[in-house]
């Protein structure tokens, strides 16, 4: 006979997930030199440098290291040593958001809520539902 699971929020659950993410950003938000914006997007300035800021149409090139709020690396171009190219409206609504706060050569932390990524979806096995992510990104140089 199998074992019946309990009743109630497993950690793979979206409640759960929920939850954990929304205790997260209520205790990160406190921390010393983290900002939050109007839209819920966390972030502290790494290294600042006043280059050239993106805007909704550029092209950027970053480094980034992306990771769920466990420790699990979903990217990490600092380890591969090769930027991506993206245009920024190619990207989850946080990212569009934060890498116009940065002057090109400038360094951010970030975490995304959910609803600022993918939600209530996630994607595939990869990013479960109601996800905060954590990216660490510098802003190497604008493509245009």
């Amino acid at each position: 006979m199998a074992k019946r699971e309990k009743k109630g929020k497993s950690k793979s659950s979206a409640g759960y997930n929920q939850k954990i993410g929304e205790d997260f950003l209520v205790q990160n938000a406190q921390k010393e030199g983290v900002v939050e914006t109007a839209s819920g997007l966390q972030y502290k300035i790494v290294e600042e440098v006043a280059g050239e800021k993106p805007d909704q149409d550029s092209t950027v090139r970053i480094h980034q290291r992306a990771l769920l709020l466990n420790g699990t690396i979903l990217e990490d171009t600092y380890r591969q040593n090769k930027p991506d190219e993206v245009r920024l409206a190619e990207l989850i609504e946080g990212l569009q958001e934060g890498l116009q706060l940065m002057g090109k050569g400038s360094r951010y932390k970030f975490w995304v809520p959910a609803e600022l990524a993918w939600g209530r979806k996630g994607t595939s096995n990869k990013i479960p539902p109601f996800a905060v992510l954590s990216f660490d990104i510098r802003l190497v140089e604008l493509v245009h």
